[in-house]
């Protein structure tokens, strides 16, 4: 679901090899990436593998709350899913579900182009709800991209980024 009063693109051209395409409600391909212990715990902070049911369960919570997408990468003449990201002011959760594409600029591009969303949008500031204190990628990630922490959490820190 989009975000209220606001038309959700069916597809965010970040360039000519990486786009974000809207949720469609099919999501059994991404349950591979959601079985890999070490993402779950740098989601989730821990590595209980998820099951379908839970994975449902997530995508329709992120899917109510802001423009969810898949990040898809061109690979032998077509688009393929390879994560999800979910875009609205006051979170930003990001999943590069291979692992061996994390560290090799998708997830900048990817905030590069939500941040953009968020400027045409008129917002004043972008958040991420929480990024745990062991999560170094993502912390290094967001704190690049211009986020800077402002609040403490039990596992972290929130993010917050001034767009004005």
């Amino acid at each position: 679901m989009p975000i209220a009063g606001i038309s959700q693109p069916e597809i965010i051209a970040v360039d000519d090899t990486l786009r974000l395409r809207r949720f469609d409600g099919k999501y059994e391909f991404a349950l591979g990436w959601y079985q890999d212990a070490e993402t779950v715990r740098l989601v989730d902070g821990q590595a209980k593998p998820y099951d379908m049911q839970r994975l449902g369960q997530m995508y329709r919570y992120l899917d109510a709350h802001g423009e969810l997408y898949f990040i898809e990468v061109f690979r032998h003449g077509a688009f393929v899913p390879v994560g999800d990201v979910t875009f609205w002011q006051y979170d930003c959760p990001i999943v590069i579900g291979e692992p061996q594409l994390r560290g090799c600029g998708v997830g900048r591009r990817i905030i590069a182009a939500l941040i953009a969303r968020g400027r045409q949008l008129g917002y004043d500031c972008l958040y991420v709800d929480e990024i745990y204190d062991f999560n170094t990628a993502s912390r290094r990630l967001f704190e690049s991209m211009g986020f800077a922490a402002y609040e403490k959490t039990q596992r972290g820190q929130r993010y917050r980024l001034m767009l004005q």
